[in-house]
């Protein structure tokens, strides 16, 4: 398994304290977004009796949007704070909420048909971006689906110009860095092959579906085949 550097432990436990503040107010800031959940669920598609592990959770929103259309959802996130407002929700029951880190999951590989990630990755330094996007390529099985779920911006300049101050009042470097990244070249350097993308929110969110071929492993040691 792949060290963790100190700044990157100095991370995640930042944000711990972060949300275990934000907790109860999360739900909160996030009713702009609520529609979204169902749409990225839709948008993923998955067959009936399909296994969903949605990371960095949260307050479970996304998972339990999945739950609602019958599919069998585990749920992970690294502040307790978060998940105990998750299990209070109406339906919390079809989900196996647990504490968990993104960036070295416990699940064996292949074990899921989808893997998601929502309003997460934006908060994340890249080196630990990367990470997290291996393991969710590692644990998804061979052609199961990548879903994301995170900040775009528009695409007529009036509105890209106010999105991204709007937001960027709010979210800081983390958001700068990745709104302006090349989420596509990452994509491919951990082995998801792009299938599709959404725009909503009118532009200041996205939604990207991919799929893996099974040939790309996460920090658990194993190796890339390619």
């Amino acid at each position: 398994m792949e060290t963790m550097t100190d700044a990157e432990r100095d991370y995640n436990e930042s944000v711990q304290r972060a949300f275990r503040t934000m907790a109860p107010i999360y739900d909160l800031m996030t009713i702009p977004i609520r529609r979204l959940r169902d749409e990225a669920a839709d948008f993923a598609g998955p067959e009936e009796g399909s296994t969903v592990l949605d990371v960095a959770t949260g307050t479970g929103d996304q998972a339990l949007a999945f739950a609602r259309r019958g599919f069998h959802v585990t749920a992970i996130d690294l502040t307790d704070a978060m998940l105990e407002r998750a299990v209070r929700k109406q339906g919390s029951e079809k989900v196996q909420f647990e504490l968990g880190d993104a960036t070295c999951l416990r699940f064996p590989t292949h074990a899921f048909d989808v893997v998601s990630v929502s309003f997460a990755l934006h908060d994340m330094p890249l080196t630990i971006r990367e990470r997290v996007l291996t393991e969710m390529t590692r644990v998804a099985k061979p052609g199961g689906t990548i879903l994301i779920v995170d900040y775009g911006l528009p695409r007529n300049r009036l509105g890209r110009f106010l999105v991204y101050r709007l937001v960027n009042l709010y979210e800081g470097e983390t958001y700068r860095e990745f709104i302006w990244s090349d989420l596509y070249a990452l994509l491919a350097k951990v082995g998801i092959s792009l299938t599709g993308e959404r725009i909503a929110v009118l532009g200041a969110a996205k939604v990207w579906k991919g799929r893996t071929d099974g040939s790309k492993v996460g920090s658990s040691g194993r190796k890339d085949s390619g």
